[in-house]
């Protein structure tokens, strides 16, 4: 790698959390599954994770891993949130998810109340709007229940229908809105959240609540209460007679509040916990509608291998045509030329032999080329690690490689990777403005993961025309994941996430 001076960027401003669940295995976010993509840390808009997304992590913590660009490439810091921390938290977490349930179920609402109304068929008109209304709530709500809950709930939702103008498109988007089972599980969650969650995620706020009125009641008791006529109650304490005998009624009054403020702390977690489970089992996909997703996702995969075989072979027919073929045409002819002027004209026949070897060198070269293009000689021999440490070296920026990988991948995932890398790398060059370019490379729990981070002015994006979507495809084919994470201003950090089991070191071509 060329050396370079040391600079420094800002720390990215987004965050990744790893939340343990109650088995110890967290789920790391961003990570769609089935060749979809994260746009800035967020979930796809379809697709569901897959397997490999777990990663281990204790139960007494909860994760955030903060991203730091340095000369040296870029790190991960966690910053755990401890035990204590988590449930000095969890009621006051628990009592926002509640409140926050709220403003969804007036949607809920408002909509029926609308149908009510006006009747049927403008309702009917009006339910794709009402419905992407809601939609929009939610998956704000399913961050915060993943993000403090430790349940990560991806979206469910089937790809949305196409826009129609005119009445009959409305009536066809409404129906197909109706076809997806997630949206009446929507409207589910939006009656039953709110008393859900205020038995789940609220109590614990609420006991804690009761236990600080009961500080308040026992330090009022003997000026305040025994106005009302001496019979007020607090939990299960009469905490006054009305006669000033009231010592030992206060007495008890704190100690109950103490115990409710205590099992609200020591509830918070469990009850968070509880509240996950049930937005997951209504707010996630369930079996069936993972596996209709999932079957969708493989046949347009298959689509798209087929689509890009082809398109690689036209490619190459193209290339050969053109190039190697034209050249390889050329020297026949300069041949024949030659034959006939050895007699004649000696002079010029060795000119244009000197000219056809010169071809011939090119055209060789361009063979060679085409031969690197489809599989590079060095990723078949020494694998992905050298190879994209050899485009590194051609690489017009500084290029840092790091490859952790105690084996190689299977071929077809390796060419896949390679080439992968090899446009992100060209995109770097053409559109970041960047001056170092860090690859960081390795495997971990079945998955063959590559970072390309730039230190370039960032804000890009898959529509950007910058090819991603074609990287995005190739990887989907293997069941691949692109993450893109590129905020005005830098960095911009690209991974590529494949499923794949790695060959037996012994077995691997050195």
């Amino acid at each position: 790698m060329r050396p370079g001076p040391s600079r420094r960027k800002p720390r990215l401003p987004e965050t990744r959390t790893r939340a343990a669940s109650d088995n110890g295995v967290s789920d790391y976010t961003p990570r769609p599954g089935c060749g979809h993509t994260v746009r800035d840390g967020r979930r796809p808009e379809t697709g569901f994770t897959t397997a490999g997304d777990d990663r281990r992590n204790t139960v007494n913590e909860h994760k955030v891993y903060e991203h730091e660009v340095t000369e040296h490439g870029v790190t991960e810091r966690p910053v755990s949130e401890t035990s204590l921390q988590r449930r000095l938290r969890a009621p006051w977490r628990g009592l926002g998810l509640w409140l926050r349930s709220i403003p969804a179920t007036f949607v809920g609402l408002w909509f029926a109340a609308v149908v009510t109304l006006v009747g049927g068929f403008v309702g009917i008109l009006l339910f794709p709007s009402a419905t992407m209304a809601l939609r929009r709530q939610l998956d704000g709500y399913r961050e915060k229940i993943e993000r403090w809950t430790g349940h990560p709930i991806e979206r469910p939702y089937l790809p949305e229908p196409a826009r129609e103008p005119g009445v009959k498109g409305s009536v066809r988007r409404s129906l197909a809105l109706a076809r997806d089972p997630a949206t009446w599980r929507d409207y589910l969650w939006v009656l039953a959240d709110p008393f859900v969650a205020l038995f789940t995620a609220a109590l614990p706020a609420l006991l804690i609540g009761y236990g600080l009125w009961g500080y308040a009641v026992a330090a009022f008791a003997g000026k305040l209460i025994t106005n009302y006529g001496g019979n007020d109650w607090y939990a299960y304490v009469h905490v006054t007679d009305g006669y000033g005998h009231d010592t030992g009624r206060i007495a008890s009054t704190l100690v109950v509040a103490t115990l409710l403020i205590a099992a609200g702390f020591l509830l918070g977690p469990a009850m968070m916990r509880v509240y996950g489970r049930w937005g997951r089992s209504v707010l996630g996909p369930t079996e069936k509608s993972r596996l209709a997703l999932r079957v969708r996702h493989l046949t347009e995969s298959r689509s798209d291998a087929v689509d890009a075989s082809a398109a690689e072979l036209r490619r190459i027919e193209r290339d050969l045509h053109d190039g190697a073929q034209a050249r390889l045409v050329a020297m026949g002819m300069s041949l024949g030329a030659i034959e006939h002027l050895l007699d004649k004209d000696p002079e010029k026949a060795r000119t244009l032999l000197a000219q056809t070897r010169e071809s011939s060198a090119k055209a060789l070269h361009e063979l060679r080329d085409l031969v690197r293009g489809i599989h590079p000689p060095v990723l078949a021999d020494r694998g992905i690690g050298d190879a994209v440490k050899a485009l590194a070296l051609d690489h017009p920026l500084q290029v840092e490689v790091v490859a952790e990988l105690p084996a190689r991948p299977e071929p077809p995932v390796e060419s896949a990777a390679y080439f992968a890398v090899s446009e992100v790398l060209t995109n770097a060059a053409k559109h970041s403005g960047a001056s170092r370019v860090w690859v960081d490379m390795r495997h971990e729990r079945g998955m063959l993961r590559i970072t390309v981070t730039d230190d370039g002015r960032g804000g890009a994006s898959l529509d950007g025309g910058t090819g991603l979507r074609g990287i995005e495809r190739r990887i989907g084919t293997f069941d691949g994941v692109l993450a893109l994470n590129s905020p005005v201003g830098g960095p911009t950090i690209v991974t590529l996430e494949l499923p794949c089991a790695l060959s037996s070191p012994k077995t691997s071509p050195s």
